[in-house]
């Protein structure tokens, strides 16, 4: 298959352009900059030069190609509404492009909230809160299954792990406690944050891709959840700085969201679909230390 990129050169992008390309797939990957395209050819994809607001771009790139997966994000969480509405734009200008044609169309998402319990694949996605929005635009653009349009949504945990790389929101703390001088965690710290490694996750965007069923949702969950307290303390003594608990402000807008009780199941995923995390869990990655500055 040919597939489109958004996000190609990001974080997992980057390894989902690895995973497509080891296993036979030829992959275009969105690139604003010559950096960004640097990148994607490095994994082994050909760059398609524009960013989220090309949506001419976007239509034609989707409309030549066998699938897409959408990863873009600007990660601007100053003005997480400005970057959630440009999310959206660019997510139905996709979705449009590929309206009665039946090709897959595979977006990122995160993982829900569900009361008591771990939250499943069936949990409805949230649409409150400072990330509401992201929920709304994924479910939009599931509801595309009814019109020939073979969607499905990679539900995402907090941390998105690999160590020396990337640490997903656990990265968060690791650069506040450097600021800060205090590995910080919110609340009493027994709130629970799944996460996976971001190689696995690589390995289920392709999976939807290529047998993905239209209006489905899966879990990209390694580890159910691991405690803030727990990731503070090992960011703690890799740092040498104390741990400390401060208020949620201190966060910003994501500390509501640090304050809240979210694990996470993959149970169906792995049962429907087969896929099943090989990579070292978020804990390992913590404990390894040499954070990248």
């Amino acid at each position: 298959m040919r597939v489109f990129i958004t996000g190609a050169s990001g974080g997992i992008g980057s390894v989902v352009v690895e995973d497509l390309v080891a296993h036979g797939h030829e992959v275009l990957g969105l690139a604003r900059s010559d950096s960004s395209a640097g990148k994607v050819e490095a994994a082994g994809g050909t760059a398609v030069r524009g960013g989220l607001g090309d949506l001419d771009v976007l239509t034609s790139a989707a409309k030549e190609t066998d699938g897409t997966i959408h990863l873009a994000f600007s990660n601007d969480f100053t003005d997480l509404e400005r970057s959630i509405a440009e999310e959206g734009l660019a997510m139905d200008t996709i979705g449009a492009a590929l309206i009665g044609t039946n090709k897959p169309f595979s977006i990122v998402s995160g993982t829900t909230f569900a009361q008591g319990r771990p939250a499943t694949e069936h949990d409805p996605q949230s649409t409150e809160g400072p990330v509401g929005g992201r929920g709304i635009n994924a479910q939009r653009i599931l509801n595309l299954s009814s019109q020939g349009v073979r969607t499905t949504a990679v539900r995402m945990p907090r941390s998105v792990h690999e160590r020396y790389v990337a640490y997903g929101f656990a990265g968060i703390l690791i650069n506040a406690a450097r600021q800060s001088g205090v590995s910080a965690y919110v609340g009493d710290g027994s709130q629970r944050w799944p996460a996976v490694h971001r190689r696995d996750a690589a390995s289920l965007f392709r999976l939807m891709i290529e047998k993905g069923e239209p209006g489905t949702s899966v879990n990209a969950v390694g580890s159910e959840g691991d405690t803030m307290l727990e990731l503070a303390t090992i960011i703690g003594e890799q740092l040498d700085v104390p741990v400390q608990q401060v208020p949620a402000e201190v966060f910003g807008p994501l500390g509501i969201i640090f304050a809240i009780d979210q694990p996470a199941t993959s149970e169906w995923t792995r049962e429907t679909y087969g896929w099943e995390p090989t990579h070292p869990a978020l804990i390992d990655d913590l404990r390894a230390g040499n954070y990248p500055g």
